[in-house]
């Protein structure tokens, strides 16, 4: 009884595993459409994903705009109308390499800065730490008072 229930469920679930399976995407008819927005969309980041670009990755949000810029590629628009169509739409956020402007110049400069924050507070610490301490010499009286409380006698 208990082998019928498990072969009912691997049945079941290779029968069934096609089903959670994306269909895989169709490729343009004109490979020269595709080979554009391949150029294109690598120079580009998934909305979703933001650590991949939009050529490779498979969140719905992407294909989409794969399917997009395909439409605008075959209306004729040159690469650098779609990129601005892009960044008007989603922000220099969608770029990989956003343009040196005011308002990105932390996003270009913010890692220098941080490393040379980290390297002044590394050379502070390695230089304070490698100070020898002073010797201070002790006369007799402080000998006998340490000697004193070491030796549990409070007087």
């Amino acid at each position: 009884m208990k082998q019928r229930l498990i072969l009912i469920v691997v049945l079941f679930c290779t029968l069934t595993s096609g089903s959670w399976a994306k269909e895989a995407e169709l490729l343009a008819e004109d490979p020269v459409v595709e080979q554009r927005l391949i150029s294109i969309s690598e120079e580009m980041r998934c909305l979703v994903c933001q650590n991949e670009s939009l050529a490779g990755s498979r969140a719905d949000l992407a294909l989409d705009l794969r399917r997009e810029l395909r439409e605008l590629i075959k209306q004729g628009k040159s690469d650098e109308e779609i990129r601005t169509f892009m960044v008007d739409r989603y922000g220099d956020f969608v770029l990989y390499r956003p343009p040196v402007r005011p308002t990105t110049w932390l996003l270009w400069l913010g890692p220098f800065i941080l490393l040379i924050g980290g390297v002044i507070i590394l050379l502070r610490y390695v230089r304070r730490r490698g100070r020898t301490p002073t010797m201070v010499s002790l006369d007799a009286a402080d000998s006998k008072r340490i000697d004193a409380l070491l030796n549990g006698n409070d007087k």
